[in-house]
C-alpha cells in the first residue's frame, strides 16, 4: 500500500497507526497492539471491527454499474468532483493530500478527481467486496478499504482534503472528524427532476423537494454549506441501461421486479434520460 495512504489510516479497534506486514505471500496490516487486518488477493484492505451490516452490491450489480459508468453516462458527476475538488486539495504546504470517497462504489469518481490531482492519494471505502476488487484497481494512486461508513472510520483525525459523498449515505460526526479543518466535504444527490421520465414510466420513487435542504440539515451540527450547483445532462439510454440505472438507486429496493421489467421492456429505444444532480461543498465548522 502507498505510505502516503497507509500513514493515515488507523486501527478501527483501538485507533492506534497501522503498518504493512508480510507474510509468505499473505499481507495484513497490524497495530502496535497488534490488531491485524487482512489484505485481500484482489488489493483491498478489510478495516471493519466486526461484523459488516450488510453485504453491499453483488458482484453482478457492481459489474452492470462499472459498464454503466464506463460508457461515460455519469461524467458529468465526475468532471463536477473533479473541478470543485482542486482548490481544496492543492493547497500551499499540503505534502500530499488524501482525498476519501466514502461509499465508492467501483472508485470511478475517486479516479476521476485523482486524475485531476496529480499530487493527491486517494482512498475508496465501502462494505460492498466485489465494488473494492474494482475500486482497488480504479487509479494507481488509489487504495481500497472495508468499511462501514456508520461505524468509526479507519483514519487519524484531520487526516483528509477532499472526503466525497456521491449518492451514498453520510455520518457528519466522523465526516468532520477525519476531514482537514481547511478541507471540504462535496456531497452529490439527486436534483428534483433526475431521472424525470423514468419516474414517471416506470413508477418510481420520486425525489424530495426538500432534499436539499435535509442533507443540509443532517450536517448543520458539523458543516456549514459553502456552495452548491446543479449539474444536467441528457442521455440516451438502451433499455439494459435503463435497469441498470434503475438498480444504481432506491427505487431498485421499492418496486415490484417483475412489473419494473415489463414496464422497461415497453420503452422505445433510445430512452431519453434526464441527468439531474446537485453538488454542494460543506466546509467544517
Amino acid at each position: 500500500m502507498d505510505a502516503r495512504i497507509l500513514d493515515r489510516l488507523r486501527c478501527p479497534v483501538c485507533g492506534d497507526p497501522l503498518a504493512e506486514v508480510t507474510a509468505g505471500t499473505a499481507r495484513a496490516l497490524r497495530c502496535p497492539r497488534r490488531h491485524s487486518f487482512d489484505v485481500a488477493r484482489q488489493g483491498y484492505v478489510n478495516l471493519l471491527a466486526g461484523r459488516a451490516p450488510h453485504a453491499g452490491d453483488s458482484a453482478e450489480m457492481v459489474a452492470a454499474r462499472a459498464d454503466f459508468l464506463a460508457a461515460g453516462h455519469y461524467d458529468t458527476v465526475a468532471e463536477a468532483l473533479a473541478t470543485t475538488a482542486l482548490p481544496y486539495a492543492e493547497r500551499p504546504g499540503q505534502p500530499y493530500p488524501l482525498v476519501v470517497d466514502a461509499g465508492a462504489g467501483t472508485g470511478r469518481y475517486l479516479a476521476a478527481v485523482l486524475a485531476a490531482l496529480p499530487d493527491a492519494a486517494g482512498l475508496a471505502l465501502d462494505v460492498s467486496k466485489p465494488a473494492l476488487r474494482r475500486a482497488a484497481r480504479a487509479h494507481p494512486r488509489a487504495a481500497a478499504a472495508l468499511a462501514d461508513t456508520w461505524q468509526r472510520l479507519p483514519l487519524a483525525d484531520a487526516s483528509t482534503a477532499v472526503l466525497l459523498n456521491v449518492f451514498a449515505p453520510r455520518n457528519g460526526a466522523e465526516f468532520h472528524r477525519v476531514l482537514d479543518p481547511a478541507g471540504a466535504l462535496l456531497v452529490v444527490t439527486p436534483a428534483e427532476d433526475h431521472l424525470v421520465e423514468l419516474v414517471d414510466a416506470l413508477d418510481l420513487l420520486k425525489v424530495d423537494p426538500a432534499k436539499a435542504d435535509r442533507v443540509a440539515g443532517s450536517l448543520a451540527g458539523h458543516f456549514t454549506e459553502e456552495s452548491s450547483e446543479v449539474r444536467r445532462a441528457r442521455l440516451a439510454l438502451t433499455r439494459t441501461e435503463v435497469a441498470t440505472l434503475v438498480g444504481m438507486g432506491p427505487s431498485a429496493w421499492h418496486t415490484d421486479p417483475t412489473r419494473l421489467a415489463e414496464r422497461i421492456a415497453a420503452l422505445p429505444e433510445p430512452v431519453p434520460v434526464t441527468l439531474a444532480v446537485r453538488l454542494a461543498v460543506h466546509r467544517p465548522r
